[in-house]
């Protein structure tokens, strides 16, 4: 029998809860037949359900005294995870899965991941800064991606040798995943449309926002909230502007509680 492919997602703090997991959990469920494990770290266990699997957040090894875990992310690239081993897909909290997701496994390539430009809309003037532009269009989202367990250890490496030079170097952690696997030619990204934006591929621009409502693009897999609003706002009824409308969203709603498909009634 083929081992499971892993699923994995992390939680601590207090900006997420059990009930978010399990939600997300669920939607794999509905939308991965293939076995696989749903696997949580985080600091705080209590109230996740039976088919999520809970382990200890991983240590991301600052120096001592440090207190700067934003990117905590990153103890994802180490050597040992546990006792965990294989082909991983890891997926944020703030998303919500609305298709099937086989395509993450079968899509070719060694590390895979979304491209931070496709959640967004064309920026004309960043080509102002040709080498910011070419930099911020090879940039990927580490909301989805796919790697092996163990395979890309310089990532955290470069990271634990100067973490100051590397926070200043660049903005966010996934910044510096992507500088370094895309300059060994290691990465590459999802097909546009299989991980939309809500407000730029689902709620109509300008007008239309206010003539339509949002609806789920035929191929999206995964919708993220990339920018504002947040999906927490979107769910609560707000998030909406005088210029963007966000209307009737009870597919969203479905697929957010239940892990149905956007279309369910």
């Amino acid at each position: 029998m083929t081992d499971p492919v892993l699923i994995l997602t992390m939680k601590w703090g207090t900006l997420y809860r059990a009930a978010d997991v399990n939600r997300l959990a669920a939607q794999v469920r509905r939308h991965l037949p293939r076995p696989h494990r749903f696997i949580c770290f985080t600091d705080d266990a209590a109230g996740l359900e039976p088919g999520v699997e809970a382990m200890p957040l991983p240590e991301l090894g600052l120096p001592e005294g440090s207190a700067d875990t934003r990117w905590r992310k990153l103890a994802l690239f180490q050597r040992r995870l546990g006792d965990l081993s294989g082909t991983a897909l890891f997926l944020d909290l703030d998303l919500v899965v609305v298709g099937g997701m086989e395509p993450f496994f079968e899509a070719e390539g060694s590390f895979l991941i979304l491209r931070d430009d496709d959640l967004f809309r064309p920026k004309p003037l960043r080509r102002l800064n040709r080498a910011r532009d070419r930099f911020m269009h090879m940039v990927g989202n580490t909301s989805v991606f796919r790697f092996r367990i163990g395979a890309h250890p310089e990532v955290l490496d470069t990271y634990l040798a100067d973490p100051a030079a590397a926070a200043a170097a660049y903005e966010h952690e996934q910044q510096m995943v992507s500088d370094i696997l895309h300059r060994q030619g290691r990465m590459s990204y999802w097909p546009r449309g299989w991980c939309v934006s809500f407000k730029n591929d689902c709620v109509g621009r300008g007008l239309r926002s206010w003539m339509q409502d949002p609806s789920c693009p035929d191929d999206a897999k995964i919708v993220l909230f990339a920018g504002q609003p947040k999906m927490e706002d979107v769910l609560a009824g707000r998030g909406g502007r005088w210029y963007r409308r966000i209307g009737n969203i009870d597919w969203l709603r479905r697929a957010h509680a239940v892990g149905g498909p956007p279309d369910a009634s």
